[in-house]
């Protein structure tokens, strides 16, 4: 008998990095790392679920940032040739660990960076979107959308640069997936009253907040987090706490097991200099390469850690989606009879730590996904929109202001290390919808001008950068994008408003800042 829903969502996002004018960028890295590992092995397992007959529906933000590097021929040139580079790293690492204790994981390595290579270059004709549209076409994914840049939309000006954000992120999706979105992944889920009413606007039927924000909502919420709320017509789904942490967590979360893969022992750092020179950067700087043999062991020094064994780390794959099944089946036969309907629980993640941080992730997918469907009949995966078809009848609520990061609030974007930061994009959003009011039919040059400067805030309002500040990592590279991008910004503003605009620095930053072609400045009228 059927007793309840599970919505899993996958948030895959990256801040968009692309530096032309470098034949090699470290931070580049971040979208190569994240092909080979997260989206690649996502795409291989749902495509062969859908092969199989398996019925499964999943959820997946693919940001517009994201979108626009995956479709970006220089990034996909340059990933063609990172593939190419792992591809020969792991053929030799095949002869370096023959008849050692890493030999198996070094099989392992090589079938996938020539599966990676296979499906990217001849499958997907390097474009990654071309899968991910094709599993949404077939019904078994449902890709919601995001603001523009990640933007955290709590801390921007007004609603005037919010409904920017959202809109620009729309139209991205459409331009991409040949549709319009259903629903959004808010940026760091943050929320406030009033951002509702923008989503509203542009047709969107839901979004994503954390628990707190419907449970401290006001009226309460009847039914708990496990039913939407509808707030000027749209739906908001709540984060559940309990499959958070049973994913999530780094002390009691699945990946922290000792058969599992370990993320910071790397053979870019392990190996002898001489021998693992030609796979680095021409700097010869040491960086993660993505093969690693060694298990997570247990709380021990790097040093101390156990060679990996893919054996051990499947079987205990299988554990742990029993006991995620299990948890889940428990879980909704208390609810079902609390709430007295078919309750939902939201589960979303980041998409990078399924492959990325969770090398086994996509493969925990994969054995959960076909025991939902081989082996039960109690539970169904759900996507929301399908949830919002089938209850029509949710309770109407404001939720209360809130995000997923750390304490529920805003203080990972705004604090003691970030907050110089805001008083100039603030100007520059003032700025800019002046910039739109005063010239509403702009042609030619100016109107390249003017779309530039839209794509030079956006960039600048991405979450990302305050976030990587507060976090402590790649900090000099977050402070410098900030920065580049107020500055491109300030220099339009002034050059467009003295009527001397620098068409050959305008083309060189339109180079450089490639991010959404179809942007039109008048979006901030």
């Amino acid at each position: 008998m059927k007793q309840g829903y599970l919505a899993l969502i996958l948030h895959a996002h990256l801040p968009f990095v692309r530096h032309p004018e470098y034949p090699e960028f470290l931070e580049e890295d971040w979208l190569y790392e994240a092909i080979t590992e997260t989206y690649i092995p996502l795409l291989f397992v749902f495509e062969n679920l859908l092969a199989e007959g398996v019925k499964f529906r999943v959820t997946m933000t693919l940001t517009p940032s994201l979108c626009e590097m995956l479709a970006d021929p220089l990034l996909q040139t340059r990933y063609s040739a990172r593939i190419d580079n792992l591809v020969k790293l792991a053929s030799s690492e095949l002869i370096r660990t023959k008849n050692s204790p890493f030999e198996e994981a070094a099989k392992l390595h090589h079938k996938h960076f020539l599966a990676a290579q296979e499906l990217f270059e001849i499958k997907y004709q390097r474009n990654l979107l071309t899968g991910f549209r094709s599993l949404q076409d077939a019904g078994v994914l449902e890709i919601i959308t995001c603001a523009a840049t990640h933007g955290f939309l709590p801390l921007m000006l007004n609603d005037n640069v919010r409904r920017a954000q959202i809109q620009i992120g729309c139209q991205n999706y459409a331009k991409h997936f040949g549709r319009w979105p259903k629903g959004i992944w808010l940026p760091e889920c943050a929320y406030q009253p009033g951002i509702e009413n923008l989503l509203s606007e542009v047709g969107l039927k839901f979004f994503i907040v954390d628990s707190h924000s419907i449970m401290f909502g006001d009226p309460r919420p009847k039914r708990g987090i496990f039913a939407p709320v509808i707030t000027s017509g749209v739906a908001a789904f709540a984060r559940d706490v309990e499959t958070s942490e049973q994913v999530w967590s780094s002390e009691i979360g699945y990946p922290g097991h000792p058969n599992y893969r370990e993320f910071y022992r790397d053979i870019g750092w392990d190996a002898e200099e001489e021998y693992i020179k030609p796979y680095l950067h021409s700097d010869g700087s040491r960086r993660n390469l993505g093969i690693k043999y060694f298990r997570v062991t247990g709380k021990v020094d790097l040093h101390l850690k156990q060679p990996y064994v893919p054996e051990y780390a499947t079987e205990t794959l299988i554990e742990h989606a029993n006991h995620f099944i299990i948890s889940r089946l428990n879980q909704m036969r208390q609810l079902n009879q609390m709430i007295g309907r078919h309750p939902v629980v939201v589960s979303p993640y980041d998409a990078e730590l399924f492959g990325h941080w969770w090398f086994e992730g996509p493969q925990f997918l994969n054995i959960l996904i076909k025991k939902f469907h081989y082996e039960q009949d109690e539970v169904s995966l759900i996507t929301p929109s399908d949830y919002l078809d089938i209850f029509e009848d949710n309770q109407k609520q404001t939720p209360s202001a809130s995000t997923w990061g750390a304490e529920g609030y805003n203080r990972v974007w705004i604090n003691s290390a970030t907050n110089w930061m805001y008083p100039h994009q603030h100007m520059a959003e003032r700025r800019m919808c002046e910039l739109a009011r005063r010239y509403p039919n702009a042609e030619g040059l100016l109107v390249s001008a003017l779309n530039q400067a839209a794509r030079e805030l956006v960039l600048a309002q991405s979450s990302d950068w305050a976030f990587i500040i507060t976090t402590g990592t790649m900090v000099p590279y977050a402070i410098k994008r900030f920065k580049d991008h107020i500055h491109r910004f300030t220099k339009l503003y002034e050059d467009i408003n003295a009527n001397r605009i620098d068409e050959a620095w305008l083309s060189d930053i339109q180079n450089k800042d490639t991010i959404f072609q179809e942007i039109d400045y008048r979006v901030y009228r």
